[in-house]
């Protein structure tokens, strides 16, 4: 003689870091197992007088029913970038690396000497940077004496 009885699935919890904290989903419906028990009955005279369990099998294995759980937390916006300050000089058409009003383009020739330009230094300037330019030919810092 044979019965079955069913096998109760197990729930399960899975974390997800690509799926937002706090979003949780079934993602496997459980199902339940089945178990078959034998016996070998011993009948008397019509009547059960005996039982004995002589294999007890899973037959169809239970599914485990899975929730996922999200664990993803994006990262905070970041800061925006403050507005960088412009040198007042800048603003107003001057190179920062000159003290004294030395237009910013592609070459500054000292007003009055030999170089073409496109544009001219009235001097004298004082080198405070970098003499892209190259306005102080004696290097004393101070450009177009």
């Amino acid at each position: 003689m044979t019965e079955t009885e069913a096998v109760p699935f197990d729930q399960v919890t899975v974390e997800d870091p690509t799926i937002e904290l706090g979003t949780s989903a079934v993602t496997t419906t459980g199902a339940e197992g089945v178990r078959t028990l034998t016996y070998e009955v011993v009948l008397t005279d019509g009547v059960e007088t005996s039982r004995t369990l002589v294999g007890d099998e899973v037959t169809t294995a239970p599914v485990d029913e899975v929730t996922t759980v999200g664990t993803y937390e994006p990262p905070p916006e970041p800061e925006p970038e403050p507005e960088p300050e412009v040198d007042a000089a800048v603003q107003d058409g001057c190179d920062p690396n000159y003290s004294g009003c030395v237009p910013i383009d592609s070459d500054v020739d000292c007003a009055g000497g030999s170089g073409n330009g496109p544009s001219y230094a009235d001097g004298p300037v004082n080198v405070v940077g970098s003499d892209i330019y190259d306005l102080d030919s004696n290097s004393d810092g101070v450009g177009c004496e």
